[in-house]
Order: structure tokens, then sequence, then C-alpha cells
């Protein structure tokens, strides 16, 4: 008798799953494993709005408030990896001759948050895999208050990006709903909230 043999699907994950998965495990949850449709916000319109300012402006700027004397920008970069079988479009990418720097432009009030140093880490480890180069800090561009952030990129926080990686892949490869962000206040705005019953 022949058993068929069903090997686990396969599928790439990406930053922004990433980055949400830190902020709330079940969105990377209704986005792999129960598709559900999600209305265009003003938020997201507004990103790319801001994308769009961002790059025209720092087009214009030096490399001085990076700490550089000179480099290359590169915007949109779409960057993928085989070994972590993920991918990810970056902002910006400040490229030297011994050096890469992830930049992401973030249109936000209350500072760089621990899921934009696991998104930038994330691309650090994406940008040396696919350029050959090393990544020794990264940078969160807060738009509202024109401020430029210096991340830490180091063996912590990559430490933390596999572990988030093996973590999110196990919950969608065994469909188990994660549980719910334990900040309440995440879910007020959050356009998957009518999907999450047991939390309110």
């Amino acid at each position: 008798m022949n058993l068929e043999h069903h090997s686990p699907r396969q599928f790439e994950l990406t930053v922004t799953d990433l980055k949400q998965w830190v902020y709330c495990p079940r969105i990377p949850y209704y986005h792999h494993v129960m598709p559900v449709e999600i209305a265009r916000t003003y938020k997201m319109q507004r990103g790319r709005d801001v994308e769009a300012a961002v790059e025209a402006m720092e087009k214009r700027r030096g490399f001085r408030r990076y700490g550089l004397e000179r480099g290359e920008r590169r915007f949109g970069v779409w960057l993928h990896s085989a070994a972590l079988e993920l991918s990810g479009k970056l902002d910006l990418l400040i490229i030297t001759e011994d050096a890469c720097y992830p930049v992401d432009f973030k249109d936000t009030e209350g500072g760089v948050r621990y899921n934009h140093r696991i998104q930038l880490a994330a691309y650090s480890l994406l940008v040396e895999e696919n350029l050959a180069r090393p990544v020794p800090i990264a940078f969160v561009y807060l738009v509202p208050s024109r401020q430029l952030v210096t991340v830490p990129v180091g063996a912590k926080e990559r430490e933390e990006v596999t572990r988030a990686i093996a973590e999110m892949r196990r919950v969608i490869e065994q469909e188990n709903m994660p549980g719910p962000t334990p900040v309440r206040a995440r879910c007020v705005a959050c356009e998957f909230r009518n999907y999450c019953a047991d939390i309110w």
C-alpha cells in the first residue's frame, strides 16, 4: 500500500511579516493561514505618500548626518534570502566601499519601537547576504520629527530575528492561531479587529 507523503508547504515570509509578528502574531497568521479581506486604510496610502516625499528630500542631502563622508543611495531595494526564505523591500540603502547602511522611513510619533529594530536587523541580514558587505549599524528616519535614529544590529538582534522567523513558521505550518498582543491599545485601530472575537 502506497501512502502519500505530505511535506511541509513551502512559503516565503517577508520582513513586513516579521515586523507584524513582533507587533501582534495574529497578523501574519491572518495573512498566511486564514486569509481575510482587509480594507485599504488611510494609513496605508499616507505611508506611500510619505515615502515618496522623504525620498525626494533625501536625494538633496549629503551623507554627513549618517556619519559618512560619501556613499551611494539606492531607494526601494528588493532583497531576498534563500537561506532564511525571507524577502523585503528596503526604503533606502546607503552603500560605501566597506559597508552598507539600511535606512527605514517611519511616519510615527512614538519613536523607534522594538518591532522596528527587529525589522532593521532582518534587513541587515538580507543586505549582508546579497551584497557581501557588513552592516555595522542601521537607521530609522522619523518623518514627523525629522529625526534620524541610529539602531544597533548586533548579534543579539540578529538572533532574535532568526528565532522569530522559526516561531512564525511553526505557527503557520501547524495552523495554530497564536494569542493576541497583550497591548490592547493596538487592537483599537487594527484592520483585523473584527476577526478577533476573543479580545472584546
